[in-house]
């Protein structure tokens, strides 16, 4: 469980993005788009990110519309801000968008 003193200062959310090319900081979250190559890549990319959220223990908020996935990681315990775990959690779904054939659209994030 996060608290408190697991908040990343914005400028470590910074450091840690430049590493994350697929996401993009929004409203105390991380955030980002994949473009799966099919609705049925989609929806393995979903249990993918399913599958990484029960190992580690933190669930992103998901939104799918047809090829696209929609994901954001923020630590609801931790006030709804960004901590280490949503840092990892970004990098495994990066990893598994990768190997899902998706592209990133992080542009394209409300």
């Amino acid at each position: 469980m996060a608290g408190k003193d697991d908040i990343l200062t914005r400028s470590a959310i910074d450091d840690a993005l430049a590493a994350l090319p697929d996401w993009r900081y929004r409203l105390g979250g991380l955030v980002t788009v994949y473009k799966c190559p099919t609705s049925a890549a989609a929806l393995e990319l979903i249990a993918a990110v399913g599958r990484i959220a029960e190992q580690q223990n933190h669930h992103p908020d998901l939104d799918w519309r047809y090829n696209r996935v929609f994901i954001r990681y923020t630590s609801h315990d931790a006030g709804s801000e960004v901590t280490p775990r949503d840092i990892r959690a970004a990098t495994s779904a990066s990893e598994a968008a990768a190997e899902a054939g998706a592209v990133a659209e992080p542009e394209a994030t409300p």
